[in-house]
C-alpha cells in the first residue's frame, strides 16, 4: 500500500474498525473511505455495489460484523449467521467485481475446534466440533474463509484472512446483554464499586483461559500485513491452505485471574461470586502467532496497560 492509496474501512464505527482507522492514519494514509450504517447497509447488496462503483477503493479491510459474547450469541443465533454470511458475501464479492485485489477479512478465534491442541495453529481450522455457544457465528466466519480462499484460487486475489484473539479496547460494548467478558468486567465492577457492593457475580467457574489483545494492537497487525511485499504475501496467499493468519498476544489467563486484574484497576474493593449454572464456554483459547512474529510484528500494549485504557474509555463515555 502507497500513501495514497485508497482504502475501505467496513464497519469503522466498531471496535476493530475504529482501531483500523486509528493505524491506517498513523501510518499515514489519508485515503481512507467509510460508511455508516445509516449511509450504506451492508446487508443491502445494491448499495454495496453502489458504493464500490461510487468510491472505487483500492484495498478493503473487511471489519464489519454482528458481534457479540455468550448471552448475545445464544440469544440470537439466526441474526448472527444470517447477518454475517450477507455482510461478508455482499462486500467480498462486490469487492472482486470492482477489481479489488487486496482486501483483509477479520475473522474471530472462535472458528476452530473447542477442543483442539493449544496453542491454536491455523491448520486446526475444521479439525473438530465447534463450540456450541456462539458455533453459528464461528460458522459465518469460516465460510469468509472459503470465499476469501475461493476467490483466491479461482480469480487471483490476494484477500488475506486475519483471527484475532478475544479483543478490548476504545470504542468497545459495554451493554451487559450484548458483550464480551473484558468490557463486561469492566462495567460490572466499576458500577459495583459506585453502589457501595460488597459482591459481584459473575458467569461461570471462572476456570476457562483466555488470551486477550488490544485493539490497537490487532490494527497495527493488520495493516502491517495488508503493507507486506509481494513475496512475503505470497507466503499466505496459495492454493495449497486458507490464506489465514493468526493475530494476538500468544499469552493466556484464566476468567478468575482476569478478574482480578480489572478488579484492581478499578478500584473496587468487592468480593466476586461465580454463578457456575451458568456456561463457561471453550474451556481454552489461545492462538499460536508464530507465522505472524515470523513477519515481523509483535503486540507493543501489556494487558494492565490496556485494561487501563479501556477503563479510561469506559469513564469518558459514560460520563
Amino acid at each position: 500500500m502507497k500513501p495514497d492509496t485508497r482504502i475501505y474501512v467496513a464497519g469503522h464505527r466498531g471496535l476493530a474498525g475504529s482501531a483500523l482507522v486509528r493505524a491506517l492514519k498513523a501510518r499515514g494514509f489519508a485515503n481512507i473511505v467509510t460508511r455508516t450504517h445509516g449511509e450504506v447497509d451492508l446487508l443491502d447488496r445494491g448499495a454495496v455495489a453502489a458504493l464500490f462503483a461510487s468510491e472505487k477503493p483500492d484495498v478493503v479491510f473487511l471489519a464489519a460484523a454482528k458481534v457479540g459474547g455468550i448471552l448475545a450469541n445464544s440469544t440470537f443465533p439466526a441474526e448472527f449467521v444470517h447477518q454475517n454470511l450477507v455482510i461478508q458475501s455482499n462486500v467480498i464479492d462486490e469487492a472482486w467485481r470492482a477489481g479489488v485485489q487486496r482486501l483483509l477479512f477479520l475473522g474471530s478465534s472462535c472458528i476452530y475446534p473447542r477442543d483442539c491442541p493449544q496453542p491454536i495453529r491455523e491448520d486446526y481450522l475444521l479439525t473438530g466440533p465447534l463450540e456450541p455457544t456462539n458455533r453459528p457465528y464461528a460458522i459465518a466466519k469460516i465460510a469468509g474463509i472459503e470465499m476469501c480462499w475461493d476467490y483466491n484460487r479461482q480469480y487471483g486475489t490476494r484477500y488475506l484472512c486475519a483471527m484475532p484473539t478475544n479483543l478490548y479496547g476504545p470504542g468497545d460494548n459495554y451493554d451487559l446483554a450484548t458483550s464480551h467478558v473484558l468490557p463486561a468486567l469492566i462495567r460490572n465492577f466499576h458500577e459495583a464499586k459506585g453502589r457501595g457492593e460488597k459482591t459481584v457475580t459473575l458467569w461461570g467457574s471462572g476456570a476457562p483461559r483466555r488470551e486477550f489483545l488490544y485493539s490497537d494492537d490487532m490494527a497495527a497487525a493488520c495493516v502491517h500485513l495488508m503493507a507486506l511485499p509481494p513475496d512475503k504475501i505470497a507466503t499466505l496467499v496459495n492454493d495449497r491452505e486458507p490464506p489465514l493468519i493468526n493475530v494476538g498476544s500468544g499469552e493466556d489467563l484464566t476468567i478468575r485471574e482476569l478478574a482480578e486484574h480489572v478488579r484492581a484497576i478499578v478500584g473496587a474493593d468487592v468480593g466476586i461470586d461465580w454463578d457456575r449454572s451458568k456456561p463457561d464456554g471453550t474451556p481454552r483459547k489461545l492462538l499460536d502467532v508464530g507465522k505472524l512474529a515470523a513477519l515481523g510484528w509483535l503486540p507493543a500494549v501489556a494487558l494492565d496497560d490496556g485494561i487501563g485504557r479501556a477503563y479510561a474509555d469506559y469513564l469518558r463515555r459514560s460520563a
